[in-house]
């Protein structure tokens, strides 16, 4: 007969593993840190709300950007050259030097436009269809769009010499203008996000700054016991990281609440224009990218103060 077991109650505890210990002790830090953002709801807000702001400016000007550059068309749409020919050259010699420079090595691509396909597009856009058929004949000449393959301005000057070329336009200064305007516009959204990003940092960092005060007795305590550094960081590093999510979470939703504001009426003003142009906001990888920054920016934050804190108070033996 094997002997009794002892009940369940008389059996030793087995000690929790040490990476059983851990994690609980990351889910506790993390719970509490939920709980005591909860219990100041009003200093909460307010320090999410700061935080939120400050992703949100340069985060809508980045945004912003990159509907302007859609706005303005593609690179290769910017880079076309118009040959409008003279008025004299018919329709049977557009087409024979169309086929003539489309075997040039520096022509990407080229369309041909004749006067009657013109008149219908002029009809369609300006919306003057009946005082256009009121005119006799048809004045427009035929256009050649040629898209480059490399140098633009080289082809424009070599093309303008062609006899039966009349007019060269070609918008290469405006597309460069416009480039640096994007460049610029670049580089002050990195400027903006890397100056409020340190305002977020700072209202993180002052926000942990007051919690460890009020907590200061117990983190002596903790330190006269021996408790690691990590150990008593980690509160206030998941109180960092909540702050920054929830922030990431609002300035999403701020965001998105301005491009359905701004969607419906830009869209009825790029239509006047004959346009299909939409915003487009973020889609979802950025979305995630942007709440995982702004979580890591309040993590950051809260590790700077406590580190500094617990260096400063460290016990000395």
């Amino acid at each position: 007969m094997s002997a009794p077991t002892a009940p369940a109650s008389a059996r030793p505890s087995r000690p929790n593993s040490r990476l059983g210990t851990w994690f609980d002790h990351h889910v506790y830090s993390l719970v509490a840190s939920v709980g005591r953002m909860l219990r100041k709801p009003w200093a909460t807000a307010l320090t999410i709300g700061v935080m939120a702001v400050a992703i949100t400016l340069p985060l809508g000007l980045w945004a912003a950007l990159g509907n302007v550059e859609r706005f303005t068309g593609t690179v290769e749409q910017s880079r076309q050259i118009s040959l409008f020919l003279k008025p004299q050259v018919t329709v049977d010699r557009a087409r024979a030097l169309a086929d003539q420079l489309r075997g040039r090595g520096d022509i990407a691509t080229l369309d041909l436009r004749t006067p009657e396909q013109g008149m219908e597009e002029l009809r369609r856009s300006s919306g003057l269809g009946e005082a256009i058929s009121a005119v006799d004949g048809n004045p427009l000449p035929s256009v050649l769009i040629v898209t480059p393959k490399d140098d633009e301005t080289t082809l424009a000057e070599s093309l303008r010499t062609l006899p039966d070329v009349d007019v060269v336009q070609h918008d290469a200064a405006w597309r460069q203008r416009l480039d640096q305007w994007l460049r610029f516009g670049v580089r002050l959204a990195w400027v903006l996000a890397a100056l409020l990003g340190v305002g977020a940092l700072l209202v993180v960092g002052n926000t942990v700054r007051l919690d460890i005060q009020s907590r200061r007795d117990e983190i002596a305590v903790l330190q006269q016991l021996g408790a690691t550094d990590g150990f008593i960081r980690r509160p206030f590093l998941y109180l960092g990281l909540s702050y920054g999510l929830v922030a990431g979470l609002l300035a999403l939703a701020l965001l998105t609440a301005a491009d359905h504001a701004l969607r419906e009426p830009l869209a009825a003003l790029a239509q006047s224009y004959g346009s299909q142009f939409a915003l487009h906001g973020f889609d979802l990888r950025d979305a995630i990218a942007i709440v995982i920054g702004s979580g890591l920016l309040g993590w950051i934050g809260a590790g700077l103060v406590t580190g500094h804190y617990l260096r400063q108070t460290r016990p000395t033996t």
